[in-house]
């Protein structure tokens, strides 16, 4: 059983940047695809990122359009997305998820563990 917690949420303007963490235990972190997800009040919940066990091979979400990066750190059991260039609509609580599909995978049904996320809002 794997627990995921994140941390770096918060409040931040329209053009400013933060990092989410995301700490994992209870499992070997290495063997995991890892991902950032993210929802809104009524709408789905999307993938912002993904990589692989190594952390070799990423992919974002469209609308990411080279604002944010997805990295690990193995060796810490951890997962990051820095997010730079903030909009009012990233605004949504973001959760780490996990995943033992060794392909890259933005397939929400594809994850196993959740962590219970962290709320990011972004004022205009």
């Amino acid at each position: 059983q794997v627990q995921l917690v994140e941390s770096g949420g918060g409040l931040v303007q329209a053009g400013g940047s933060l990092r989410l963490t995301c700490v994992a235990s209870g499992g070997t972190f290495r063997e995991y695809g890892m991902a950032w997800f993210r929802q809104t009040p009524g709408k789905e919940r999307e993938c912002v990122a993904a990589l692989t066990g190594s952390g070799l091979r990423t992919n974002y979400g469209n609308f990411v359009e080279g604002r944010f990066t997805i990295s690990r750190d193995n060796a810490e059991n951890t997962v990051y997305l820095q997010m730079n260039e903030l909009k009012p609509e990233d605004t949504a609580v973001y959760y780490c998820a996990a995943t033992k599909i060794r392909v890259i995978t933005r397939v929400l049904a594809l994850y196993d563990y959740w962590g219970q996320g962290t709320q990011v809002t972004v004022s205009s």
